[in-house]
């Protein structure tokens, strides 16, 4: 019969959590190098957007979805789905990272020919499950992939990644009463929400609150979180994919252009590439960043 934990049991396991929530600061610092590389090589990309879901984007990779780089097409992988494409060099960095391309070819970017554009091409590079780009569309995308792994029987999860500013389209919210109406526990939505657009803040564009309650109103359930904490992050997303009847979301507040000074909070960094000093410093920055 196995025992009660012993204090020493909890303080093994207590340590154990510490060092995988360092590992993984660690890992974001580097997909945050790797995305201002990237970009910068390419003179082009969206570097606000992918800063701010490097966090939500390495707890998923590194520590949550049930995937296999040697396998990149196993049926019984969990999907995830970049709905806000732009963002693209977030997953570049974070697929490149587990080893499903060389870190090499980030600096390819945007070239023509290139598997690496500038919105991410399903299969091109291996682990990119779904064509994305034009906005609102990767809650229905996931709706039909979750529907198919239902009708498999697998026990793969979805996951979609959506901006803030998507939520303007009115698609989302004609997917998020389909999901409901199909009780699909297998789907889980993580909105980036660092309330910036590219002409300004949310609230200025087209207000969204309250809109936990509106996610709520259309048959979901609902956690807000940190999205920059992964002791928020690695809880929230675990018990979001606790199978149930019903569609999972997480609004994740997040900075936009998190890590690099010049970058938080900033407009002009939505669609911008950083010049060789620019690229210095903000390198600089996240090299030196510490953690509690």
């Amino acid at each position: 019969m196995q025992g009660k934990r012993t204090r020493a049991d909890q303080k093994n396991q207590s340590k154990a959590d510490d060092q995988i929530i360092m590992n993984l600061q660690q890992t974001a610092v580097v997909v945050r190098q790797d995305i201002l590389t990237m970009i910068h090589a390419a003179q082009s990309g969206h570097p606000g957007g992918s800063l701010s879901a490097a966090d939500l984007v390495t707890a998923l990779y590194f520590h949550i979805l049930n995937i296999d780089p040697e396998r990149p097409g196993w049926p019984d992988r969990d999907r995830f789905l970049l709905s806000k494409g732009h963002a693209c060099p977030v997953l570049y960095a974070a697929l490149a990272e587990r080893g499903y391309f060389p870190r090499e070819e980030l600096k390819t970017l945007r070239q023509i020919n290139g598997r690496l554009q500038g919105h991410p091409i399903m299969g091109k590079p291996p682990g990119v499950d779904m064509t994305t780009g034009s906005l609102g569309h990767g809650v229905s995308l996931g709706i039909g992939m979750a529907l198919g792994l239902r009708l498999a029987e697998s026990q793969a999860k979805v996951t979609v990644l959506l901006g803030d500013g998507e939520l303007n389209e009115g698609l989302i919210w004609e997917a998020a009463m389909a999901a409901a109406k199909f009780q699909l526990g297998n789907l889980l939505v993580i909105v980036d929400y660092n309330n910036l657009q590219l002409d300004g803040t949310c609230e200025e564009i087209m207000p969204l609150e309250p809109l936990e309650g509106k996610w709520q109103a259309f048959g979901w359930d609902t956690q807000c979180i940190n999205g920059h904490d992964f002791r928020e992050i690695l809880p929230a997303v675990e018990k979001a994919r606790i199978l149930s009847a019903r569609p999972q979301v997480i609004l994740a507040h997040t900075v936009k252009g998190k890590g690099v000074s010049f970058m938080e909070n900033e407009c002009d960094w939505h669609g911008r590439a950083p010049n060789d000093n620019q690229l210095a410093e903000a390198l600089r920055e996240l090299e030196e960043q510490t953690y509690d």
